[in-house]
């Protein structure tokens, strides 16, 4: 378990971005992770986890309730109960039609943090909504979706490229679309194992990392 170290990494980030301690939260991307090395991570100081598949997000979230829990991948419809169930927020918003169903399961009772995910870099292979379609989607969210607290944007940055360029064009897309709304977007969800000090010197507010946290991952994950 690599808690302090990464804990570390983060917070020497944060002070060469000049940016307030704290200001940026760690989320333990718990996939394919055991309970336990939740348990043992969160007693190492780590607050909130992230997770790809529903079904470990059930069965986890559960057995450790003092934790944030973040659902971090891509989300079908038939699937959301448990994530409105389960989780704090949701980085992986990308359609109306995903909105509009979390809506109808909260009901109006529960609320749901979101972040829209967006797909910079318009690969085939990933989900998210294109920069454009960014705006319409928030605007759908904010008009017809009361149950979802809209905080900011998410990306997974194309391989093989100099990461740093796609962090800040998130974060100027963030500012440009939360000026065009009158609508605050504090969280950037931006940054894994390998970049997150690059995430954080661009505005990143959480950064998503596994395998710097817990070690490799098993052949499975």
């Amino acid at each position: 378990m690599n808690a302090s170290e990464v804990l570390a990494r983060v917070h020497e980030a944060e002070r060469r971005a000049g940016r307030a301690p704290g200001s940026v939260t760690l989320i333990g991307a718990s996939k394919t992770r055991s309970a336990a090395e939740v348990l043992d991570a969160h007693a190492a100081g780590v607050t909130d986890f992230g997770e790809n598949y529903v079904q470990e997000l059930a069965a986890k979230a559960p057995l450790c309730t003092t934790a944030r829990w973040h659902f971090i991948g891509h989300l079908q419809r038939n699937k959301a109960k448990a994530v409105a169930a389960h989780a704090n927020c949701l980085h992986t918003l990308d359609s109306v039609r995903l909105a509009d169903h979390l809506e109808r399961l909260l009901g109006g009772v529960n609320e749901l943090a979101v972040l829209l995910e967006v797909n910079l870099g318009g690969e085939q292979t990933k989900a998210g909504v294109s920069p454009a379609v960014a705006t319409t989607l928030a605007e759908h969210v904010l008009l017809r979706c009361p149950s979802l607290r809209l905080i900011g944007l998410m990306t997974i940055p194309p391989p093989d490229a100099a990461p740093r360029v796609w962090f800040a064009a998130l974060r100027e897309l963030r500012d440009d679309l939360a000026a065009r709304l009158g609508h605050a977007l504090p969280a950037l969800s931006m940054g894994m194992s390998d970049d997150l000090e690059d995430a954080i010197l661009e505005g990143a507010t959480f950064v998503r990392v596994g395998t710097a946290l817990f070690g490799p991952r098993s052949p499975r994950g």
